[in-house]
């Protein structure tokens, strides 16, 4: 007898039976086997794929959706309750007034670069102001002024930042949960946040900074792509964002510096490359130079193209200029009506025509050494301490106004005296008081009291509107002054002498004799002789580039003249070695409890841990080095290339934006750290992600848990300070909970 186990076993029916006719169509076996309307049903049918989780969605659009979310949170961050406070707040009083004079179109000087300006020019223009406001500090805004569109202009710049950032990160080969560190440190920190928020010239410094780092970062992941026109997209658009962020502050050439320094050594590998043909060597540094130092340049150029173009009328800062360039200007008194050649009794300002120079001026202060007479300066403004007279020397006959007039020209021996003091321009046999090797420069005597050291010698060097040159002509001529009894000549460098001369320029008489000096040579500004005809002498155009070199050089002169001041105290100063470890704010208005005020402090957890990674990525690179010397080969190429890059390029930004202003002179203030600030952010960004691969490969668990923390501390922080980023009103003392140290004054 058979069982039913060994009828299961062998697939036969028990009853003998057809097992497929049993079982029915679709059946053998066991099996199904679908029918033939089976089969055509199913075609009908498309195949269900599994549908997608929300984190899998989200982490295949990351890319799309982060930086997305970040620009948002970015724009929020700085802008909201952006026109809270409607009093003119820090340096919004100097910025918005360039602002003003783009409006009015009257020419001023400033120790920055035109871009950033024009830029807060436009603003205002978007934002219907005509530039009448005076812009004084802690003053309230008219109503007719929006000054909350200026504001919101400006902060922009600090907006775009955050996806800067995020893609910059990207460019490095960071993971993706420290692309997100990186982003929200720059996102989420205070001071950034806060800078951004007012019409100042920093957030566009700090988002042209950002641009460049991005731009670099770029090309050099497209370094095995020479030549493809990505490539050259982004070395021109480095070399542009060169351009731009060197226009709005000189600050901008460390990040410069930076490119610079990576050209050199990517140049010199391809230098070491045998196997590179000498033609493509030869096509790499011309394109280097083209894109990252002629480019740059013009960007450069052109905004001072344009700042000259737009600023057509007289202005506070025409007295840095030449008096050519003065003269040219619409409404400006320099050379308007002023006689063509200078005569004996003319009475006439004198313009030194180095970059930079001034006007000869005297006060009735003395030298507190030397022969401790009568200062002789160089002074930028415009008062009647300019003026002088071109009087015969001791050995011709005194000056009579009934006499015929005589001109001065070449090779005369004249006097200068002071119009308001009567005293002689002399020089002597003693030391000047801060260029030692040279004479000092005084006032002297009077009309009828003095010396031979009274005398000086007319040299004419060129005449821009004539080939005769036996005469001195005001603006077009220059010349030199050689004192007759020492042989030396007066000369006004870019020296400031102290406090006790009112910082203003050192006149000295020079014993060298440098013809091409050009701080030796001088040209009659401003003319007046009532017996002469009146002229034209502005008729002549200055030419550009000597408009931009004497401008930049004014700049550089004042720029190096902003020293602190021993007698003053100026409680927003601070000290370099103060920044890094986030040991000082700074009150960016009054702090009364009627009005909103604003502490510019930075967010601990960024400042702190950026600066950490300083020290960290220092110590790391020890120690591979260490183990490297002694034949440990742990490193893979891809590593120490990401080391190199990474790792060692942001910290040598950071060294190049921090170490200038430990070594300047110049005051101070807690803003000049925030570019280095981003290279440190880099830096931490580095070592986090170097730091936490070991905890990704073990378990990613782990290292999200460390980012979790990093992310909550950075995002907490921010909340917890963010009264001092969006405004602070009421009594200060219900901010007390925020005062961690003596030096962050928030409530006293």
């Amino acid at each position: 007898m058979t069982s039913n186990k060994d009828v299961y076993a062998s697939g036969a029916p028990q009853d003998g039976t057809d097992l497929r006719r049993r079982n029915g169509p679709g059946r053998h076996n066991g099996a199904i086997t679908p029918s033939k309307e089976e089969i055509d049903d199913k075609k009908l049918q498309k195949p269900k794929s599994p549908s997608p989780s929300i984190l899998s969605t989200l982490d295949e659009y990351e890319f799309l959706a982060a930086p997305l979310i970040f620009t948002l949170l970015a724009f929020f961050t700085r802008m909201y309750k952006i026109g809270l406070s409607d009093i003119v707040t820090w340096d919004e009083a100097h910025f918005g007034k360039f602002g003003s004079h783009y409006l009015k179109r009257e020419f001023y000087f400033d120790v920055h670069p035109p871009l950033g300006k024009m830029l807060v020019g436009l603003s205002g223009l978007l934002a219907g102001y005509n530039g009448s406001f005076e812009f004084k500090s802690g003053e309230k805004y008219p109503e007719e002024l929006n000054y909350t569109f200026m504001r919101l202009f400006n902060s922009a710049f600090g907006a775009v930042c955050v996806p800067l950032a995020y893609f910059t990160a990207k460019e490095m080969n960071f993971r993706r949960s420290t692309v997100w560190l990186v982003t929200m440190a720059v996102l989420f920190e205070n001071s950034y946040a806060t800078i951004s928020r007012f019409i100042l010239l920093d957030s566009m410094l700090l988002c042209f900074t950002f641009t460049t780092v991005l731009c670099w970062a770029r090309f050099h992941r497209l370094r095995d792509q020479s030549f493809s026109i990505e490539w050259f997209i982004w070395l021109f658009l480095c070399g542009i964002s060169i351009g731009c962020v060197c226009s709005v502050k000189w600050v901008g050439m460390f990040g410069t510096a930076l490119v610079g320094f990576y050209t050199i050594e990517d140049l010199w590998n391809k230098f070491g490359d045998v196997k590179m043909p000498k033609v493509e060597l030869g096509q790499h540094l011309v394109a280097r130079v083209v894109g990252l130092i002629v480019l740059p340049l013009l960007v450069y150029m052109f905004s001072f193209w344009v700042h000259f173009l737009v600023l057509e009328n007289s202005g506070p800062g025409d007295a840095q200029m030449s008096s050519l360039f003065q003269a040219n200007l619409k409404g400006t008194d320099v050379g308007k009506d002023s006689p063509l050649e200078v005569a004996y009794g003319s009475r006439a300002t004198l313009k030194n025509m180095g970059y930079g120079g001034g006007l000869l001026h005297s006060h009735v202060q003395t030298y507190p050494e030397g022969s401790q007479q009568q200062q002789v300066t160089c002074y930028h403004h415009k008062d009647a301490n300019n003026d002088w007279f071109f009087y015969p020397n001791r050995s011709m006959p005194l000056y009579d106004q009934e006499q015929p007039v005589s001109y001065v020209g070449d090779g005369h021996v004249i006097r200068m005296i002071h119009s308001q003091t009567g005293r002689n321009l002399h020089s002597h046999a003693v030391s000047a008081p801060v260029t030692k090797g040279d004479n000092e420069v005084s006032s002297y005597g009077n009309t009828t009291i003095g010396d031979d050291k009274d005398h000086w010698t007319i040299e004419i060097v060129d005449d821009a509107a004539s080939r005769d040159w036996s005469k001195i002509r005001t603006l077009t001529t220059s010349f030199r002054l050689k004192h007759t009894s020492l042989g030396c000549y007066l000369r006004a460098g870019n020296v400031n002498l102290p406090q006790w001369g009112f910082k203003q320029i050192e006149v000295t008489c020079v014993k060298e004799n440098q013809p091409r000096d050009v701080y030796t040579h001088w040209n009659v500004e401003s003319h007046w002789n009532e017996r002469l005809p009146a002229g034209d002498p502005g008729s002549y155009k200055s030419p550009f580039l000597r408009d931009f070199m004497h401008l930049n050089v004014a700049m550089m002169t004042s720029n190096n003249a902003l020293v602190p001041d021993p007698d003053k105290q100026d409680d927003l100063a601070s000290q370099f070695w103060q920044w890094p470890i986030l040991n000082v704010g700074l009150r960016m208005c009054g702090w009364d409890n009627n009005i909103v005020k604003y502490f510019l402090l930075g967010n601990p957890i960024v400042y702190w841990g950026s600066t950490l990674s300083l020290g960290v990525f220092g110590a790391m690179t020890a120690w591979y080095l260490v183990r490297g010397q002694r034949g440990y080969d742990e490193l893979k190429p891809a590593e120490i290339d990401q080391i190199h890059y990474a790792g060692l390029y942001p910290v040598v930004g950071w060294f190049l934006h921090y170490l200038p202003f430990v070594a300047m002179a110049r005051v101070t203030y807690v803003h000049h750290y925030y570019p280095a600030l981003y290279f440190a952010i880099l830096t931490m960004g580095f070592v986090v992600d170097w730091m936490t691969r070991p905890l990704a490969r073990k378990d990613k668990r782990i290292e999200w848990a460390v980012y979790g923390l990093l992310y909550v501390l950075v995002i907490g922080l921010f909340v917890l300070f963010r009264a001092i980023v969006f405004g602070m009103e009421g009594d200060n003392k219900q901010w007390r909970h925020l005062k961690w140290f003596e030096k962050w004054r928030i409530t006293d």
